[in-house]
């Protein structure tokens, strides 16, 4: 089942701890003051009004060559790599917008353990063990910035519950794992739809889903404890720079000619039980190098709690 999986993006893990409100106003939070400090020095958060989070995510990426028996370097594909990485971010919003700094700190190489992880969960399923991660990309630091404004530009919703909103986004990143711009929208359709910012795939300015604080009525509806939903998204990226298809910064190794223009088609499904929100994700990857052999399919499963 496993043999043809694998290729481009093979795996991506992401832990996320998102904070509520980070307002002084209940005993319960005076262990989030430093947090607050720190939002509240960020100018794009300083507007009256603004319900801002902190954020802590920890997780894995991991990207090979579609064919993975070789034990030879595979010019005209990808090379084998892996990212190992801590998030540390701000959100901050209101009833029409978000916004979303993301400091990244991380590891691409033989240190991110990606290869490790793959080659025992291939032995594990008795499935084909890779045998090209002898080429992967050299260690190298990761610091890169991420900034991404996210507008809730129609929200329609009768009393029933039904309802259909839209959420397009812009984003920028800067490092050297990776530097361009994100373009994109999403719109969803269904019954008591969150009162988030919609769903997205694991990267980093993504964690939409900030919780709601119970004590603000503006972002807490404790009545719609059950809902569901449809949605379909677009997310076109220019970029510059891409150090898991460029190589390494300063020492030479395998490296792609990248295409300029990446784009992801997405469509899927969401389901809020009280506070647990369930999410499949099914994703169409236009080509990211020139020399890729066809698009890339591939879904993603997340599942947030809200405490």
């Amino acid at each position: 089942f496993f043999e043809d999986l694998d290729g481009n993006y093979t795996h991506g893990t992401k832990i996320s701890w998102v904070t509520q409100d980070l307002s002084p106003s209940t005993e319960e939070k005076k262990n989030l003051t430093w947090m607050r400090y720190l939002a509240d020095r960020i100018p794009v958060f300083t507007e009256t009004g603004i319900i801002k989070s902190f954020c802590v995510s920890f997780g894995q990426s991991m990207y090979t060559p579609r064919n993975k028996k070789s034990p030879y370097l595979i010019r005209d594909d990808r090379p084998y790599a892996g990212v190992t990485y801590l998030d540390i971010g701000f959100h901050g919003r209101n009833e029409s917008s978000m916004d979303s700094l993301e400091l990244q700190l991380g590891i691409v190489g033989r240190h991110s353990y990606a290869q490790d992880l793959q080659e025992a969960f291939h032995d594990w399923t008795h499935s084909t063990v890779p045998k090209g991660w002898e080429h992967q990309l050299h260690d190298e630091p990761i610091v890169n910035l991420y900034a991404e404004r996210k507008w809730k530009l129609l929200k329609l919703q009768d009393q029933s519950g039904l309802g259909i909103d839209f959420i397009p986004h812009a984003g920028l990143a800067v490092g050297n794992a990776y530097t361009g711009i994100n373009l994109g929208g999403q719109v969803r359709f269904g019954w008591n739809i969150p009162n988030d910012f919609g769903t997205h795939l694991i990267r980093p300015g993504s964690d939409a889903s900030v919780p709601a604080d119970d004590a603000d009525p503006r972002f807490f509806e404790p009545w719609r404890r059950i809902g569901f939903h449809g949605f379909a998204a677009v997310d076109g990226r220019a970029i510059a720079r891409n150090l898991l298809l460029d190589g390494n910064t300063f020492r030479d190794s395998h490296s792609v000619d990248k295409e300029p223009f990446v784009a992801d088609v997405m469509g899927g499904a969401a389901l809020i039980i009280h506070r647990f929100k369930i999410t499949y994700t099914y994703v169409y990857r236009t080509r990211e190098f020139k020399t890729q052999k066809g698009e890339q399919h591939f879904g993603s499963i997340s599942i947030a709690y809200t405490f």
